[in-house]
């Protein structure tokens, strides 16, 4: 009889409330769509790993979670990616998947959450039911960014959203284009002077509490702030999103 086991692939973070409000309700949820499949758990951030297990936390990555399943018989896994965009940890993680799947009769990867048209899609009309804004307030929101060609990703959710209508939503991101000083300028040019700051992250971890929300001179919140703008922030991961992860499901559907 075929064995069969879904592996959900993680990032990670290393803030214990946020990982159980988003990683965990993942695969909790997961779980509770295949109660007669095994669920196993790893994080491709090494530095993520090593900090947990430095904190007595065991956490495997990719390669150990795959070899246990091989050792323990699993001739059919699915590998569910809760990264949110086809970059460079998604193309690691896909470069390993094609390294092992000689050792499965059968071994699939689902698509990252932002990948066709229609998941932009879902992913903005989620985010907008989620945190409604006050009149005159700017709905802003922080992805993590990449110089990887798939970035191109964020500015296409901006265009989505004005699409839909919504021309008070501003994505932004930490790293790659558009940064901070883009969103800065736009909020200027259309004369808001309230904001409310919201990870575009599946967790609020180090990036949402220190580049977001934090006390430092140059964290989003206070570069807001400084231009006379009034910031509320949602510390609260994507992960934590029920139709968020309804479309994660959806991408394991897909390949299971």
């Amino acid at each position: 009889m075929e064995q069969q086991a879904i592996l959900v692939v993680s990032f990670g973070t290393s803030h214990d409330g946020t990982r159980e409000k988003t990683i965990g309700a993942l695969e909790r949820e997961v779980a509770s769509a295949y109660p007669s499949i095994p669920i196993r758990r790893a994080f491709t951030s090494k530095v993520i790993l090593r900090g947990l297990e430095r904190r007595g936390i065991q956490v495997d990555s990719v390669p150990q979670a795959l070899d246990k399943l091989v050792e323990e018989g699993f001739s059919n896994v699915a590998v569910l990616s809760s990264h949110l965009i086809p970059g460079e940890e998604y193309d690691k993680l896909r470069a390993l998947i094609e390294e092992y799947r000689p050792r499965f009769p059968s071994l699939s990867l689902t698509a990252p959450l932002l990948h066709t048209t229609g998941d932009l899609l879902a992913v903005a009309k989620a985010v907008l039911d989620r945190h409604p804004v006050a009149e005159g307030e700017a709905l802003v929101l922080m992805g993590h960014g990449t110089y990887h060609p798939a970035n191109s990703i964020y500015p296409a959710l901006d265009f989505v959203f004005r699409d839909l209508g919504r021309e008070d939503v501003f994505v932004g991101t930490v790293e790659g284009y558009p940064e901070v000083d883009s969103v800065l300028r736009r909020l200027q040019r259309a004369g808001y002077t309230k904001a409310l700051l919201v990870p575009l992250m599946l967790v609020a971890g180090d990036h949402a509490i220190n580049d977001m929300a934090g006390e430092e001179p140059d964290s989003w919140k206070n570069q807001l702030e400084g231009f006379g703008i009034a910031v509320r922030c949602a510390l609260e991961g994507l992960g934590e999103v029920p139709a968020i992860r309804e479309l994660y499901l959806s991408h394991l559907r897909e390949v299971l």
